[in-house]
């Protein structure tokens, strides 16, 4: 049994229902690879399950072998509680844990949750396989590659398994085991709740080692992808299978060139281009240099892209290891508006320099830059990053709370401001950026159509209220 958890999204995202792709890939690689398994997948927050309906599902199917999804940090007491869980509705059931943050703190983790029997470190596909295999065959885990368990009462760490060198040989995530509520996966800020919003994977990890980014040393520094005629097959398969017509391509990095390209010439070739919408992440160097491409990806669909643009400084990018200018923010911004793709953009604030002297100077930038919606956030320290291995040695950390690492919640203060002055900060980036009425204004008329719908759904809502009660 896979099971996303009860658990709260960020709210920032607004009524917001995002399919567990994670378990959902791990589910289709068992099944393909051992036919035999039974396999459940539950889906908490799509089935309306709270804790007590885990327990009842739980006892339903009474497995031999239980996952949790991991995905982030914050969701970590969530992962764990789940086990626990499944262990007290069967308490000889195989408890199992993985992402990113179990894989960082692996030893850590198997000390302080005793509901957690293995930890699958890295890549889980293949080791998750063998690791059914081992249990249905009785044998010891020690053979299984990528893994770190408790025997005898020691934490055994087995060896680091090899990534799969071929992405387009895995098969496609697996939506038939959540089909019955399939329908309910949205993203409302950005599409009619009637819209099914999947999402799919194009690439894993990332060539570049921002010091503040779990995902480039997560999988070993290496960047992998999938090519661009099996992205637009498994579009073209949801859209067909289950009218999936707004996909998030969720790649860390999503780079342009020949994949991207071909990408683009497959999907208008299956006749997709005016019938799904797809977003991505890309680097704000990554757009300029590629810029000629752009209109490509509007042609074939291509309608919402997020920069990561991180920072205002050279100084504070430097830092962060992020290989970018300022100035090529701006100029990204601008190539996706002129080809009316929705500018999104990320910025961090909370670095050790930082000061109100330098957060203003942020909000001068970004207002200057003008993209057509900003995620303001803290620099949190994720485990496994550089980042935190830094503010661990220095004693940084003031908040050690895994719920917290949201990236809203500071918690570490710069050499200037307090946690408590870091929130105040933030709260004053989102109001200078969205207080202002011609902004605002801006995007209810605007003639792009998911800017229009995203300023109009904020309003309706009252975004900025709910982030002001959360700082």
């Amino acid at each position: 049994m896979f099971i996303e958890p009860p658990k709260h999204f960020w709210f920032l995202m607004g009524e917001y229902l995002p399919p567990p792709l994670g378990i959902l890939q791990l589910a289709a690689y068992l099944e393909r690879g051992n036919p035999d398994v039974e396999i459940e997948v539950v889906d908490c927050q799509a089935e309306l399950l709270d804790w007590k309906g885990l327990e009842q599902r739980i006892e339903s199917f009474d497995p031999d072998v239980v996952a949790s999804s991991g995905l982030a940090t914050c969701n970590t007491y969530a992962a764990a509680r789940t086990l626990a869980t499944a262990k007290k509705v069967k308490p000889h059931v195989l408890t199992i844990a993985g992402g990113q943050h179990f894989t960082a703190t692996a030893r850590e983790s198997l000390r302080e949750y005793p509901e957690i029997d293995v930890i699958v470190r890295g890549e889980g596909e293949q080791t998750l396989l063998e690791l059914v295999q081992s249990v249905s065959d009785g044998k010891p885990f020690s053979q299984v590659k990528g893994i770190s368990f408790r025997s005898n009462g020691e934490i055994v760490e087995t060896s680091t398994r090899p990534l799969i060198e071929d992405l387009d040989d895995l098969p496609f995530p697996g939506y038939h085991f959540v089909k019955d509520v399939i329908q309910k996966y949205h993203f409302t800020m950005m599409a009619s709740p009637d819209i099914v919003y999947l999402i799919i994977e194009g690439s894993r990890g990332c060539q570049h080692h921002c010091t503040f980014c779990t995902q480039w040393r997560h999988w070993g520094g290496r960047y992998r992808s999938k090519s661009g005629r099996r992205i637009a097959e498994e579009m073209e398969f949801f859209y067909r299978e289950f009218n999936s017509r707004f996909i998030w391509l969720t790649d860390d990095n999503f780079t342009l060139g020949k994949r991207a390209s071909d990408l683009c010439d497959e999907i208008v070739k299956r006749g997709l281009g005016d019938e799904i919408m797809w977003f991505v992440q890309a680097r704000c160097d990554d757009i300029v240099k590629h810029k000629d491409l752009v209109p490509k990806m509007r042609r074939a669909g291509n309608r919402w892209i997020l920069l990561g643009a991180e920072s205002h400084s050279k100084s504070i990018l430097q830092s962060l290891n992020k290989k970018i200018d300022p100035e090529e923010t701006r100029e990204a911004v601008r190539i996706l508006k002129e080809n009316d793709i929705f500018a999104q953009t990320m910025f961090i604030l909370g670095h050790r320099e930082d000061s109100a002297e330098s957060i203003a100077e942020l909000r001068k930038f970004v207002d200057d830059v003008d993209p057509d919606l900003v995620i303001f956030t803290l620099l949190t320290p994720f485990p496994g990053t550089e980042t935190y291995k830094l503010a661990r040695e220095n004693k940084w950390i003031e908040d050690p709370n895994w719920a917290n690492y949201d990236m809203i919640h500071p918690i570490i203060p710069t050499e200037n401001l307090s946690r408590g002055e870091l929130h105040e900060e933030l709260y004053r980036c989102y109001r200078s950026f969205y207080g202002s009425w011609s902004r605002r204004l801006g995007g209810i008329f605007s003639s792009n159509q998911l800017k229009r719908r995203t300023y109009r759904y904020m309003a309706n809502r009252g975004l900025m209220n709910q982030l002001r009660g959360k700082t």
